[in-house]
């Protein structure tokens, strides 16, 4: 199996098996992790032109010092721990009809004339009645679906008909 595929095979049944409970349980000394923020694609432009409503439809400023991060984090000797991404990952988009968010920790959404908002709920502590999950989301080029599943039936039924229908359109 390719390194890179092996990778994200880590993470199954709720647990990164990178990191092992038995060998991760016990001190064994000092170690570092890289946080990085607010890749944000979009807002470099907006902030150029100095309107916060544009320039989701240029993204090279970013993406060019998101590589550039990924490099320089791949090139450290000793490797970090992990890394996580925290923050805002996109500013805006062109032709955007839906903004996929969390924070709120249960399902929530609201439309504002062509745009939906859609707060997934958590993974983790949850604050209202859902149960912890995911939000699978297909994208085609006539439209956005999506759904909220628990952990336990993402686990057990995998995804529904009709989303996995959507993704055989051409």
């Amino acid at each position: 199996m390719s390194e890179a595929r092996e990778l994200f095979l880590r993470a199954r049944g709720r647990t990164f098996t990178s990191f092992n409970e038995d060998a991760e349980s016990q001190w064994k000394g000092p170690f570092y992790f890289i946080q990085g923020a607010d890749p944000q694609f979009g807002l470099m432009k907006s902030w150029e032109i100095g309107e916060c409503d544009y320039g989701g439809d240029e993204w090279e400023q970013e993406i060019r010092l998101t590589e550039e991060a990924v490099q320089a984090i791949n090139k450290l000797s000793p490797k970090p721990k992990f890394f996580v991404l925290c923050g805002d990952l996109v500013h805006s988009m062109p032709g955007i009809n839906a903004v996929f968010s969390g924070h709120y920790h249960r399902n929530a959404g609201a439309k504002y004339n062509d745009l939906d908002m859609v707060v997934t709920s958590a993974i983790g502590c949850q604050f209202g009645k859902d149960t912890h999950g995911l939000r699978v989301v297909v994208v085609t080029e006539d439209k956005i679906v999506h759904k909220y599943y628990s952990l336990n039936e993402l686990n057990a039924n995998g995804l529904d008909q009709e989303l996995v229908d959507l993704l055989k359109q051409k």
